[in-house]
């Protein structure tokens, strides 16, 4: 098992400041093959209480295009399957284990990915809700399109903190009550992530590994050398 906290350590960097893809570069160097992206939100449903767990099966990505969220480039240009975004075989394993922690865990859901850092103003919150979306945070886009094109399963456990700002009868989102939730939430996540440690077989039986088969459209003679050796962990398989 690998951990890496994506804020490094001492959570410094934004959301927007994350090394998305050195993160899942090294990941896929190491030889991971699922990563459980353990994450904040908001909640933008009623039913969707600060302490509980919901287990995403979409994203809508509102990151305004500030972040790098591809590997191709300079040289191949490839296009990925993204309509079902998370694995379904690793999220049934993370609802199940959340059920087995004791959590109230809410499966599926579309998670709405914002820029920030800083949190939406009302007008904003009450325009996502309109969307239909339930949940909302910093960073699980692009991580989930790196890990993707990286061949890696990927899911989300989601903690709900807060109500953003959109909810008359609770008090707007602040760092501190954040901070309170997330606080009581650790050992919930960490049991859960024990449970789904517990089920997950030596690999995956889903498609995600061979996400890459038929992305590469680029000539493979006209792939320029550097980009090749650059991107060995990641395409290597298909440009021998």
């Amino acid at each position: 098992m690998v951990f890496l906290p994506r804020h490094g350590r001492g959570h410094r960097l934004l959301p927007s400041e994350v090394p998305y893809r050195a993160n899942i570069y090294g990941m896929k160097k190491l030889g991971v093959q699922r990563i459980i992206s353990v994450s904040a939100v908001g909640s933008m449903k009623e039913e969707i209480v600060p302490g509980h767990i919901v287990i995403p099966d979409q994203f809508f990505d509102r990151t305004q295009g500030k972040r790098a969220s591809t590997f191709f480039g300079r040289g191949v240009a490839g296009h990925v399957q993204f309509a079902d975004p998370v694995c379904i075989e690793l999220s049934d394993i993370l609802v199940a284990a959340a059920q087995r922690a004791g959590a109230h865990v809410h499966k599926g859901g579309t998670y709405l990915c914002i820029e920030g850092p800083n949190f939406s103003t009302r007008a904003e919150s009450m325009i996502y809700r309109s969307w239909g979306v339930d949940i909302i945070g910093m960073t699980n886009i692009p991580e989930a399109r790196l890990a993707r094109e990286a061949e890696i399963c990927y899911g989300t456990v989601a903690l709900a903190t807060d109500y953003d700002c959109w909810h008359d009868s609770h008090d707007d989102v602040t760092v501190e009550a954040i901070l309170a939730i997330i606080q009581q939430n650790v050992s919930m996540a960490r049991n859960i992530i024990k449970h789904a440690v517990a089920e997950l077989s030596a690999a995956p039986n889903c498609t995600c590994s061979e996400a890459l088969k038929f992305a590469i459209m680029t000539d493979r003679s006209l792939i320029p050398e550097q980009t090749r050796m650059d991107l060995e962990p990641i395409l290597g398989k298909y440009l021998d």
